[in-house]
């Protein structure tokens, strides 16, 4: 397998040029170091530390759920793993929503506490434009998100492709070109039609990332665990499984089961050896003076 740009650091320029050379994005999610090391010799260009760390690895039901600690925490982890890829940590439901101050602390807390290269948030309100545009001024690039939006789910009235008539294209389009007069180095682009994110992509000049959004996109980003076949809670669209994890991890898990049952692990060399002579000593030991036996109270 071949590893794009080994050794050398992904950066927010290295997005821009790879635009204007009609180069794809790779992009995909991670929440471990695990992970997060495998995608990053594997080559993948963005890392993205997403909110769908609320359903995938903690198992509830909307990204609502999920902190700012938690997403702190599994970004840090992330980071730890990664050599070349560029790490994006999404900001979490209600952690920029409220006022500039509350999106800055919570946008530095990623950079500053988890090492994480760049932040990504959905919508493009005009508290969001304002926010890109002091982060932006302030070092920190952003990534912007349109489309279906998952922390607004309910308002969207559920997982439902947006963008489907011509005012919400244009709509979207215009939410786009906000985005980047703010100052964001990229936009996700979810759930789209195809054609309406082609036309979005070629209107900007910062490159776009499609998840469900047809093959016009500059680049392209999947949850990992969909990928895999590991999460399978349900599989969207829009998902290619390369793997299925969950169907292999069953069957060695099984297989170790047996073998657990059938005392055939671990065999000797799987053990540690003790020489007879040691042995020997020991039962003189105990012998001379038997191990106290403690009392056991309930």
């Amino acid at each position: 397998m071949s590893k794009m740009g080994a050794n050398k650091a992904i950066s927010t320029l290295t997005f821009k040029k790879y635009k204007r050379e009609g180069r794809k994005i790779v992009c995909l999610t991670a929440y471990d170091y695990s992970t997060a090391k495998i995608l990053d010799k594997a080559g993948v260009d963005l890392i993205l530390v997403g909110d769908s760390l609320a359903m995938v690895a903690l198992g509830h039901q909307t990204t609502h759920a999920v902190t700012m600690d938690e997403m702190v925490h599994h970004t840090l982890a992330v980071t730890r793993g990664v050599q070349s890829a560029f790490v994006v940590a999404d900001l979490p439901f209600m952690s920029y929503q409220v006022d500039v101050v509350q999106a800055i602390t919570n946008a530095g807390r990623f950079i500053k506490e988890s090492h994480a290269h760049a932040v990504k948030l959905e919508g493009a309100t005009k508290l969001n434009l304002e926010v890109i545009e002091r982060l932006v001024g302030m070092g920190i690039p952003v990534m912007g998100h349109l489309g279906f939006t998952p922390q607004a789910i309910h308002s969207l009235g559920g997982n439902r492709v947006q963008g489907r008539s011509a005012e919400e294209a244009y709509r979207l389009m215009e939410e786009s070109q906000a985005l980047e007069k703010a100052g964001v180095f990229s936009v996700v682009l979810e759930m789209v039609p195809a054609t309406v994110a082609t036309m979005i992509t070629k209107q900007l000049m910062v490159p776009t990332i499609g998840i469900g959004a047809g093959n016009g996109c500059d680049g392209q980003i999947l949850v990992t665990d969909d990928l895999l076949g590991k999460f399978t809670d349900f599989k969207p669209r829009f998902v290619r499984q390369y793997a299925n994890l969950s169907e292999l991890c069953q069957e060695a898990i099984t297989h170790y089961a047996e073998d657990v049952r059938a005392s055939t692990f671990p065999n000797a060399d799987e053990s540690f050896a003790f020489t007879v002579e040691e042995e020997a000593k020991l039962h003189d030991l105990i012998d001379e003076n038997p191990p106290a036996i403690s009392e056991v109270t309930c």
